[in-house]
């Protein structure tokens, strides 16, 4: 990997010696890229300097919410990639980077003049995470892939939801979040290969893949069974009891017992120990196949008081059952805190937001002190001057 000429107090982090070039937009490479960034490395993001990364137009009462936190650490370099000063400043990048994070539609970074076998006449050690909905080969290659459309076709969407309503998309970019960490992943495994053997390698990384390799034995059971995963709400195919349950004060705990000592703690703590003894409850095929009537016994049991009563009996009983939490809660959670999930992130605008902590601890490498997410082109100048580039050429952001 390479050393860093500018490296920073931060060059104790434990991936301080690694330059990323971040051509991506939206979600999976930026998330793939703030891993990195959190670990210590040198994240250049690449972006449009009229408008930057798209990213920045998910927004929450005009503030740029979800750059802010996919965008930290990083540094903005502002360039016009259809302008030749800009190719030629990038490929002064390239020739101290350790890797390249794309995700234009397949054959795109070809027609820039950057295919794989053009950067490694730059740097042959570069390793390169290519980044689209469907995959560089294949019959739907051509097409575009937003996340949405992945979660659907990977078949999360039809399992999940209630049994008479329609399948559910996450509320959340599941599908670029899944590719993000898996990309993060490939792009360790390859720099470590490259570093050994001084050759950079190609990572061909769907949103597809990812989210239907989590999915387990989805396709397995639909064979054996001849159906498809039912979509069951928030209850399991797996085991029972597991799902949530309204408390006396309206407020809602989950609940998973997945082994009979949890099962049977579970029935003392409700006073009803004779559940145990039930055949329908008797053991675990029983439950899951009356699943519903061993809801509608818990369920009953926890309208008889309020969550914090709740929670406080099955704590003492030693039962897995937690609160169902909110943003709002998280926000004065003490163990979000304390444990460092949640943390006061620096902010160019507010001076400080919540934000969620680096989610890597080692125990001896620190990662990298919180910093900023980049206005566009905010490091503009000062990369160029790295690269020995003065004045700012046609093409860049002033």
């Amino acid at each position: 990997m390479a050393m860093m000429e500018h490296e920073t107090p931060q060059s104790s982090a434990i991936l301080a010696d690694m330059r990323i070039i971040d051509l991506s937009r939206v979600v999976a490479g930026n998330i793939t890229t703030q891993v990195f960034s959190d670990l210590g490395a040198d994240v250049i993001k690449v972006e449009n300097p009229k408008d930057g990364d798209n990213l920045r137009n998910w927004t929450c009462q005009g503030l740029e919410t979800w750059w802010k936190v996919y965008g930290r650490g990083k540094r903005s370099l502002g360039l016009d990639l259809r302008a030749p000063e800009a190719k030629d400043i990038l490929k002064g990048l390239l020739a101290d980077a350790d890797v390249l994070v794309e995700n234009f539609r397949p054959g795109t970074l070809e027609k820039m003049g950057f295919a794989p076998e053009e950067i490694w006449k730059i740097n042959p050690r570069v390793v390169i995470l290519r980044i689209s909905g469907w995959g560089q080969s294949g019959p739907y290659s051509h097409k575009g892939g937003f996340g949405s459309l992945i979660e659907a076709y990977s078949g999360f969407a039809s399992m999940n939801g209630f049994a008479d309503r329609e399948p559910v998309l996450p509320p959340f970019a599941m599908a670029d979040a899944y590719a993000g960490v898996f990309g993060a992943v490939a792009i360790l495994a390859a720099a470590r290969r490259a570093q050994a053997t001084g050759q950079g390698d190609v990572i061909d990384m769907s949103l597809l893949e990812p989210l239907f390799s989590v999915l387990g034995p989805l396709t397995l059971e639909a064979k054996l069974t001849g159906r498809p995963t039912p979509r069951q709400g928030s209850s399991s195919p797996t085991h029972a009891p597991r799902n949530v349950y309204e408390c006396g004060d309206g407020k809602f705990v989950a609940l998973s017992a997945a082994t009979e000592a949890m099962v049977k703690r579970l029935f003392e703590a409700m006073g009803k120990p004779e559940l145990g003894e039930d055949p329908r409850f008797a053991n675990h095929a029983a439950r899951i196949t009356h699943r519903h009537e061993l809801d509608g016994e818990i369920g009953d049991f926890m309208k008889t008081r309020d969550r914090d009563a709740c929670l406080a009996l099955f704590d003492k009983a030693g039962v897995t059952v937690g609160p169902v939490m909110d943003a709002g809660d998280l926000l004065d959670d003490e163990f979000m805190r304390v444990r460092g999930a949640l943390v006061d992130q620096p902010d160019s605008e507010l001076g400080t937001i919540p934000a969620p902590g680096a989610p890597i601890r080692f125990g001896h490498a620190p990662t990298k002190d919180m910093r900023t997410a980049p206005k566009v082109g905010e490091h503009t100048l000062e990369i160029l001057k790295e690269l020995g580039i003065s004045p700012p050429a046609k093409g860049e952001a002033e």
